[in-house]
């Protein structure tokens, strides 16, 4: 009796894996020819990740031993049609963003997380980092707008030296500011640029590269050692043979080389700019303009989890004393971004996006200011705590 009633169980297991394998033959023959359908090392490596692999395996001992797991449902909540069809195709059935994510271009950006939204931040005005139209344009210099004194006062920030260090030029350097990314530049700083593909320039007075320089004095001026890099990456990348799709294995040579050179470097600051417009990279707190920070987190690393905490006590610390600067902590796959940002090096690493291709000297500065007295709080209590 115990073998006729089990019969039809084996039948019906012997179809199901017949069913699989002419499937996966079938789909494996599809990635031969070079179907539309057929995966990308990137959408594969992608896919696989988001497969819930223990659950499967479970699954495939429970068909072999049914005294196995004998009170649980494993398989009830694993389609295989649907792990099959995400995996070939990197389009996930019950996130319809996916299906149209790689073929309008910009859709993909609506694949970041928001782990903390700041003031107005929602799914239509996420950050995103477009590639610039050409190679050309990271190795472009640009001439400085008449109207914009880059060498006044604001580019010297004030000695406010809270922690009573005399000779700065002993402090030992714990933060690391670099620029991977370095051509990104501001509107209203080059002359002539009108539309935020021309906020490119090699100029480091006019990019990013600017404010990097503002928030190493700042943090210096603090009691903080920073060395900052000021590297020229177009030009590195142009040297290579490199375009700028490569500039994060660029940037992870520079901190890599740090780590190797400094063990006293604890802490790793990316600085871009966002491109969205003024409306939204631009706030103002008591009366001053101050350019919107946001904060990202990269997800496809060890590192991920630490990371993130530190980025949201730097959002919590940010927002208590300069509410809505923040437009929060987002969270990118490499579906969406790099995905690592040499965030796999340092369990204190971040990537800050100063305002965007609008914001102008001052409202830059005084968002710098912003952080790095924030900053310098966080690092002074945890200095304190260790002892």
């Amino acid at each position: 009796m115990l073998e006729k009633n089990d019969k039809p169980i084996h039948i019906v297991v012997f179809l199901s894996r017949i069913f699989v394998g002419v499937l996966f033959s079938f789909l494996f023959v599809l990635c031969l020819v070079k179907t539309p359908i057929s995966p990308s090392s990137t959408s594969l490596k992608h896919s696989m990740s988001k497969l819930d692999y223990s659950g499967v395996f479970a699954y495939m001992l429970q068909s072999e031993n049914h005294l196995l797991f004998a009170n649980k449902n494993i398989g009830a909540d694993i389609s295989f049609s649907k792990v099959l069809f995400t995996l070939v195709t990197n389009i996930n059935p019950s996130k319809s963003i996916t299906l149209l994510g790689s073929e309008i271009p910009g859709l993909d950006i609506y694949n970041t997380e928001i782990a903390i939204a700041g003031k107005g931040t929602n799914l239509t005005n996420l950050p995103f980092d477009p590639p610039p139209k050409s190679d050309d344009d990271i190795t472009k210099e640009r001439q400085i707008a008449d109207d914009q004194n880059i060498n006044d006062e604001k580019s010297n920030p004030p000695d406010n030296n809270q922690q009573g260090q005399t000779d700065k030029s002993n402090l030992k350097k714990v933060v690391y500011i670099y620029h991977t990314h370095s051509w990104e530049a501001f509107l209203p700083l080059i002359k002539g640029a009108k539309i935020p593909d021309e906020a490119t320039s090699t100029n480091n007075k006019i990019n990013v590269v600017a404010v990097g320089a503002r928030l190493t004095q700042e943090l210096i001026n603090k009691g903080i050692g920073a060395e900052h890099d000021t590297s020229n990456m177009g030009a590195e990348l142009k040297a290579k043979n490199w375009t700028a799709s490569n500039a994060y294995n660029l940037s992870r040579e520079h901190v890599k080389e740090v780590i190797a050179q400094d063990k006293e470097t604890k802490f790793f600051i990316d600085i871009h700019r966002d491109s969205q417009r003024k409306s939204i990279t631009t706030t103002e707190i008591r009366g001053k303009k101050y350019a919107r920070i946001d904060i990202i987190v990269g997800k496809e690393n060890s590192n991920y989890k630490e990371n993130l905490n530190y980025a949201k006590e730097l959002n919590t610390k940010l927002e208590q004393q300069f509410p809505g600067i923040s437009r929060g902590i987002f969270i990118k796959t490499r579906s969406d971004g790099n995905g690592v940002y040499n965030q796999d090096l340092s369990n204190r690493s971040i990537l800050l996006e100063f305002g965007g291709v609008d914001n102008n000297l001052e409202e830059l500065y005084n968002a710098v200011d912003a952080f790095a007295k924030v900053f310098s709080e966080y690092y002074w209590k945890a200095e304190e705590v260790n002892g």
